[in-house]
């Protein structure tokens, strides 16, 4: 039953032996088809009086799709796998010890008929994903001039890239500025400017102007082939409803064994081949196919609409299970907020000028990659003021930074951290406050043991975090907490834009780590947002981590338990949807195939239908059920309402 795409292990109570490629078996059984269908017309049609000549027909035809059924089922026993495909071997021999040739070569047909389609089709998601790595170009352009294959690239190789080329690797722009089009990794459409310095990835499209790109990742170790390799990971696990049918699938088919034992008990006054005829039907219309495939047909489409829009899920429970949250928490800075900080307004105390204020400060931060640092770096850049050397340089992580400058110690930070080394800022608070100043984050700059002002900075929320956050509340998300190292002021300035219904300011990791606990205990299923970075453990201790703009991240990507590649908070509220979607039509499917099972063996049992029409139902099942969880890989169309214009390789990442 489609191992190929899903991953089902050589112990699985639906996997069997299978002989041959998919299009070997699918030529000879429709050799043997025709063979059976040969012997229909020489009976009725061209050689009414001889029946020996559509006898061997029938015989050759059935014998012929015959085989690689009780070759299968042979397999199972002889391994101890007592599964689908015995049930099969017993129906189409029975009908043979019958010598009803023609009726065992049909049955047979219909019956591996539903088994390829069903391969092949999963078949079809696993080629679509290993399409992913044909995203790269074969070749690529070194800056000297020569074109080399593009496996034959090595980290610090230069490239070029010109308009309208794919990225061959991943990288970071050394010279030039460009578009590029990344929806084969986030998930979005829109093209993103680029420039010195940016990281590119693998597979994406240069829309624009030639970029010279510094080579950092290459092959399988790229983000392309992270993506890849997640998304064949999460195939490859099981959700609980998965693992429940597991559990009590060796049951089946010792049931589907005394039912039909007892129909050949309670029929005993029809002639030997009606009772046959009515077990054997009991055996085809038995066979689980659409039962089994109900759960995992639909998790790979699952998996497909969300890779689609750029949402990578590690285990298919992650993604049932997401439709169950509660609660959700949110990290301030880079999550619900851009985390591009920039400052708005620097407050020096009485006789130290702005630009003095801002040399102290951006010379100590320029060893800090913290994105306030980064802030005030950019600031002291535009207003070209010369930065001096910095020594005996130290940082507390989320408390501020100190250094020696021109003879003299700088220390720049929040207040507390200051004034944990006697530094009175007392002064410098006391300037500007006010309504307007409540919502900005403060760094404080001391010199010498005395503060000398502060530097006032602001971090704009996401334009779609709002709508996010409603949407959620829509949804049944009880709590959206936001937790972040800010100042109060600044965190409930974001929470009350934002609409969360609760807030911690000046929040420690370890203290973010016991109020998703709190959570938890509260009995709320816990959904953990950040930039996957900062925020790991937070991460790991929520029931599910979700990393936000994990594109070219390895922290990120190996932190969380999913991985949104885009910062676009809009994939969360969809997330939602997409996993209540997923278990309807789960559930959908299962009764479905209860009530197909259930309906057949009832019907087969009384006589209502024969083993040729039970085939051709059993076909039918199966596509029904396959085609119900196809439905999923749309969901979602319009975020992506670009989407028309991306490869179709890209469309299908993942498909199903």
């Amino acid at each position: 039953m489609a191992e190929a795409a899903l991953e089902l292990p050589h112990d699985h109570p639906v996997s069997h032996k299978h002989f041959g490629t998919v299009q070997t078996r699918l030529v000879i059984t429709f050799v043997g088809f025709v063979l059976v269908v040969n012997a229909y017309l020489a009976d009725y049609v061209f050689f009414k009086d001889d029946p020996i000549i559509g006898a061997i027909s029938a015989f050759v035809g059935a014998l012929i799709l015959v085989a690689p059924i009780v070759l299968g089922a042979v397999e199972d026993i002889r391994h101890g796998r007592m599964h689908m495909s015995v049930l099969v071997a017993i129906a189409v021999v029975a009908a043979f010890a019958l010598q009803d040739f023609k009726e065992a070569g049909i049955v047979a047909f219909f019956m591996l008929l539903a088994t390829l389609i069903e391969q092949q089709t999963a078949a079809g998601a696993r080629e679509s994903v290993e399409k992913l790595m044909t995203l790269t170009p074969p070749t690529a352009e070194l800056v000297s001039g020569r074109t080399v294959a593009v496996s034959q690239l090595n980290k610090g190789d230069h490239v070029r890239v010109r308009p309208g080329d794919r990225i061959p690797a991943d990288g970071r722009i050394v010279s030039g500025e460009t578009a590029i089009n990344e929806a084969t990794i986030t998930g979005e459409s829109m093209p993103v400017d680029k420039g010195v310095g940016d990281d590119v990835f693998a597979g994406t499209s240069n829309m624009t102007g030639a970029v010279e790109v510094e080579v950092t990742r290459v092959g399988e170790d790229t983000t392309l082939g992270k993506v890849k390799r997640l998304i064949l990971q999460a195939e490859s696990t099981k959700s609980p409803m998965m693992q429940l049918i597991d559990r009590y699938a060796e049951w089946y088919l010792p049931v589907v064994l005394m039912v039909a034992g007892i129909v050949w008990v309670f029929t005993e006054e029809l002639e030997s081949s009606l009772r046959l005829t009515r077990v054997i039907t009991v055996l085809v219309v038995a066979c689980p196919c659409a039962f089994v495939l109900a759960t995992p047909t639909a998790m790979v489409a699952g998996l497909s609409a969300a890779a689609r829009l750029g949402i990578l899920i590690k285990k298919v429970a992650n993604l049932e299970a997401a439709g169950d949250i509660s609660a959700v928490v949110f990290d301030k800075t880079g999550t619900l907020t851009t985390g591009q900080l920039t400052v708005t307004r620097m407050a020096p105390v009485v006789g130290v000028d702005a630009a003095e204020l801002l040399t102290a400060a951006a010379s100590v931060e320029q060893h800090s990659r913290h994105p306030v640092a980064v802030a005030v770096g950019k600031v002291a850049a535009r207003a070209q003021i010369p930065l001096q050397n910095v020594e005996a340089f130290h940082e507390t992580p989320g408390r501020g930074v100190a250094g020696d400058v021109g003879g003299m110690q700088v220390m720049v930070g929040r207040d507390t951290f200051l004034e944990e080394r006697g530094v009175d800022v007392s002064p410098a608070r006391a300037i500007g406050r006010g309504a307007d100043v409540e919502g900005m984050s403060l760094l404080f700059v001391a010199r010498d043991g005395e503060c000398i002002g502060w530097i006032g900075l602001e971090d704009r929320a996401r334009p779609e975090a709002r709508s996010a956050t409603d949407e959620l509340k829509e949804l049944g998300v009880s709590r959206l907490s936001m937790l972040t190292g800010d100042r109060w002021s600044v965190a409930k300035r974001v929470a009350g834009e934002l609409g969360c219904t609760d807030v911690q300011g000046e929040c420690l990791p370890e203290q973010k780590l016991r109020l998703v606990e709190m959570l938890r205990q509260e009995g709320h299923m816990v959904a953990v947002v950040g930039d996957g970075v900062n925020d790991a453990p937070a991460l790991a201790a929520g029931d599910l981590g979700i990393a936000m703009g994990a594109a070219g991240s390895d922290v990120a990507i190996d932190s969380a338990s999913i991985a949104l590649m885009s910062d676009d908070l809009g994939r969360l509220p969809f997330l939602v949807r997409l996993s209540r979607r997923l278990r309807n039509v789960i559930i959908q499917n299962i009764l479905f195939g209860a009530v197909f099972v259930v309906g057949g063996l009832l019907l087969g049992g009384l006589g209502y239908i024969g083993p040729v029409v039970a085939a051709v139902l059993h076909v039918l099942s199966s596509f029904i059920v396959i085609f119900n969880s196809a439905r999923l890989v749309r969901f979602g169309e319009e975020l992506s309402p670009h989407a028309e214009a991306l490869p179709e390789a890209a469309r299908q990442a993942a498909g199903a």
